[in-house]
């Protein structure tokens, strides 16, 4: 922990105590999660997964029905299946392998090694990823009007309306430049454990942070909605390699290979106020009065079992999903990474989260657009910048109408 950050927490922890009975409120909590855990695992049993599950078709009719809404608004995680043609996404998967091996990318990667720190508090460590931003096949899932379409679904799902107007453009977005994983069968070292992203030690010192999490600060959690967007755009990250800048709706991935339970793949915790457990299990007087359960600038706010036990026992794997379906998954879930791999084959993903049209991300996109005209790494990740003289690297001719608008460009 940075000891100039100390005293910041220590003064936002005794703002957030003061007026309440913070181990009154816990408890509360304790109790609504317990539920929820519940209910996640006995639907895990019944029906195979508590992921909610929908077809691309349906989105695309506009044919998902209000119980859907419903189930994925609770449980803060869909599968979209069949955004993209199974071919499709198996032929990118080829083309994004052809492009790491034509380019030496798995040497490169040897010598700058240790440059991205983000996952160091984490217990398992660093998965698979490739620190690739810029291959045609990640440029043509981003720009495609299927995921456009998809996004624009789960934008929706926000409510928008806010003080000065609507927080974003559910409608349009700008690019978010992510990476790619490409996991190997019998992995047992690159797994990652628990954790949120987009936002650390700053979800209880930044000011629109706390906005966002009044009614939770207050001892009222059942008042908080996971969904009521003012205040996301506003919020303010500690600048590291690997935090988003962006504000996301919703993070995401689309599947290259086949993969699902013990493949290696995602798990998550399907709570949509889950937060709640971990705001105020920091607020409780056996945490060091300088401390947030291991929440420090510029690392992923990690689920610890130390702390988050009970709401870890609701930690499930996605479903099975094939070459083209994607997964996405609310900002504020907890996500993690099989620690071991025990399929058949390569569990593949490109990483494409929902970036909707704001200020905040207009901003972003615009840095983001210079490196991707030189060809270097995203502006929020380490500066690896291995792509720079790639051969077959995407450039601006790729780029159809739409992918131009989403790149600021």
């Amino acid at each position: 922990m940075n000891d100039m950050i100390r005293p910041f927490i220590a003064d936002a922890k005794r703002e957030l105590r003061s007026g309440q009975d913070v181990a009154a409120a816990f408890a509360k909590v304790k109790d609504g999660m317990r539920r929820e855990v519940e209910a996640v695992l006995e639907e895990e049993a019944r029906t195979g997964s508590a992921v909610p599950q929908i077809d691309f078709a349906a989105v695309k009719a506009d044919k998902v029905s209000a119980g859907q809404i419903d189930h994925i608004r609770r449980r803060g995680a869909v599968v979209i299946r069949g955004v993209f043609p199974q071919a499709r996404a198996e032929a990118w998967n080829e083309e994004i392998g052809a492009y790491i091996a034509d380019n030496d990318y798995l040497e490169k990667a040897q010598e700058k090694s240790g440059m991205d720190k983000y996952f160091d508090n984490l217990e398992a460590g660093r998965p698979q990823i490739y620190g690739l931003y810029w291959s045609k096949p990640q440029i043509m899932a981003r720009q495609a009007e299927e995921m456009a379409e998809t996004k624009r679904f789960l934008n929706r799902l926000w409510d928008v309306r806010g003080p000065v107007g609507d927080e974003f453009d559910t409608d349009n977005d700008y690019s978010y430049a992510d990476r790619t994983r490409r996991r190997q069968p019998g992995d047992s070292r690159l797994g990652l454990s628990p954790h949120m992203d987009a936002g650390s030690y700053e979800r209880w010192v930044d000011p629109a942070f706390r906005k966002i999490y009044e009614p939770i600060f207050a001892g009222d959690w059942t008042a908080y909605d996971p969904w009521k967007a003012t205040y996301r755009t506003q919020t303010r990250e500690y600048a590291s390699p690997a935090v988003c800048s962006m504000f996301r709706s919703f993070q995401g991935w689309t599947a290259l290979t086949t993969q699902g339970p013990n493949d290696g793949t995602l798990q998550l915790v399907p709570i949509a106020s889950g937060i709640a457990h971990l705001l105020l299990r920091a607020l409780q007087p056996d945490v060091p009065t300088d401390e947030l359960c291991g929440a420090e600038p510029g690392k992923a706010l990690c689920a610890d079992p130390a702390w988050h036990a009970d709401l870890l026992e609701g930690l499930v794997s996605i479903p099975r999903v094939d070459p083209g379906d994607t997964v996405w998954w609310h900002p504020d879930l907890i996500h993690a990474v099989e620690d071991v791999h025990n399929g058949e084959r390569e569990s593949n993903v490109i990483y494409v989260g929902a970036s909707p049209r704001c200020a905040k991300n207009e901003a972003y996109a615009r840095k983001q657009a210079a490196r991707f005209l030189a060809g270097e790494s995203a502006p929020d990740f380490a500066a690896e910048n291995y792509e720079v003289d790639f051969k077959g690297r995407a450039t601006l001719d790729d780029l159809t109408d739409l992918g131009r608008a989403q790149m600021a460009l």
